[in-house]
């Protein structure tokens, strides 16, 4: 029975980690019952799985983005859903794959489900984080560290600057991927990272205008101006260097904050603003241990803190602000609202925005095992980040197709026409 059942991934056994599957099935008997599973194990040697049940139509054949899933890991018609619902073998883990050398390995199997859930059939997919012919090369420029990304081709390509996240060190997968969709993208670490510091008490934009500068320098580059792109912490950072910087023609605000925070911000060894900080008696910790902090902010608005917001009216560029309105680490639809707000008081139409009613706070590329709850650099514990997970994983692929478009349309390449994803 075994060596008659078919499992079958398109377009294929390797493919971009932002690429969709079709997964099939065939060979099995007429409306048998089996369990379709996946397994990956992370960069750091955390175990992911997901099962499903499936019934088999009257050929003996299963199609995920056809057939629903009868119990398991989820339930329902979800093409993707053995890899969205991929959950760690202990709490509060998130799934780490930063180094863009290292593929996604996941493997898909089919197992009987009666009996000892005999294994029928299994195929292992490789889920790469750069195509063919994207360069990667480390950077230390300077006090600057990071990874630079080239597409294939002599291009032009328009230029993109990844701050990702503010937990120290650096994260290659949106970097690289965006590289494989034709942008020239530099990711850069801001402390934690080959010789730089592992703690710092305060930020300089200096260093983000001279990953800038470094950035517009290169070969093939051919955007005048740059692309930002954030998440999180670095949402404010973004804020902070498209309206005090010259050079960003267009910045992606991911689930941040509207005011500086966490550590004061410097400029020319002059502070421009001093950090927002947290109540830590307004954080509530729930039955698994992981702390809600969306309450935990100080208001940026109250006349106390009004030095801590950014004045995003000064960005010569533009804006795509984007929430998660079930944001359990901050509240960033309320940030997102008074950015709108504050930009249309100024007579300023710089900007569009799009919120995701049961996403939550780390959206990233689509196609990652859904995240609940992760160590947090800053608190120091785990912290839910909040989203039912079919769908933060349906906002995540909106928004990776939404991103790119964003930066095609707003980062000029001298009327030379770019090449669109192929998504």
């Amino acid at each position: 029975m075994a060596s008659q059942v078919r499992l079958r991934l398109l377009p294929g056994t390797r493919c971009l980690f932002d690429e969709p599957l079709q997964v099939t099935v065939a060979g099995l008997r007429s409306r048998q019952v089996v369990a379709l599973r996946a397994r990956s194990t992370d960069e750091k040697g955390a175990v992911f799985s997901s099962s499903a049940t499936y019934r088999a139509d009257g050929s003996g054949e299963i199609d995920l983005g056809r057939d629903p899933s009868l119990s398991g890991s989820y339930v329902g018609v979800e093409p993707m859903g053995l890899l969205r619902s991929m959950a760690a073998d202990t709490a509060h883990k998130r799934f780490q794959k930063t180094n863009s050398l290292n593929p996604h390995v996941v493997k898909f199997s089919v197992h009987e489900v009666e009996g000892e859930g005999r294994m029928l059939v299994e195929v292992t997919n490789e889920r790469i984080l750069m195509a063919d012919g994207v360069g990667r090369r480390p950077v230390k420029e300077g006090n600057i560290r990071g990874y630079l990304f080239t597409p294939p081709g002599e291009g032009p390509f328009p230029a993109v600057l990844d701050l990702y996240t503010f937990g120290g060190g650096l994260s290659e997968k949106r970097s690289s991927l965006l590289a494989s969709r034709g942008f020239v993208v530099l990711t850069v670490a801001l402390y934690g990272h080959d010789d730089q510091p592992r703690n710092i008490k305060e930020v300089h934009l200096d260093y983000f205008e001279g990953a800038i500068e470094f950035l517009k320098k290169q070969d093939k580059v051919g955007s005048k101006g740059v692309g930002l792109i954030s998440l999180s912490k670095s949402g404010d950072l973004a804020l902070s260097i498209a309206s005090y910087l010259p050079h960003v023609d267009a910045t992606v605000w991911i689930n941040g904050c509207c005011a500086n925070t966490v550590l004061p911000l410097y400029y020319k060894k002059e502070k421009i603003h001093p950090p927002l900080l947290f109540d830590a008696e307004k954080v509530i910790v729930t039955e698994s241990g992981a702390c809600i902090t969306k309450d935990a902010m100080h208001s940026p608005w109250a006349e106390e803190n009004k030095a801590t917001l950014i004045p995003i009216e000064r960005a010569k560029g533009r804006f795509l602000f984007v929430a998660a309105e079930a944001d359990l680490n901050w509240d960033s639809k309320a940030y997102l609202d008074v950015m709108v707000e504050r930009l249309k008081r100024h007579g300023k139409d710089n900007f569009e925005s799009v919120s995701y009613p049961e996403a939550g706070h780390y959206l990233e590329p689509p196609y990652g095992p859904y995240c609940p709850s992760s160590f947090h650099g800053v608190m120091g514990k785990p912290v839910a980040w909040g989203g039912e997970s079919r769908s933060h994983a349906a906002a995540e692929v909106h928004l990776w197709k939404k991103i790119q478009e964003f930066f095609r349309s707003h980062l000029s390449c001298d009327g030379v026409t770019q090449n669109k994803a192929k998504l």
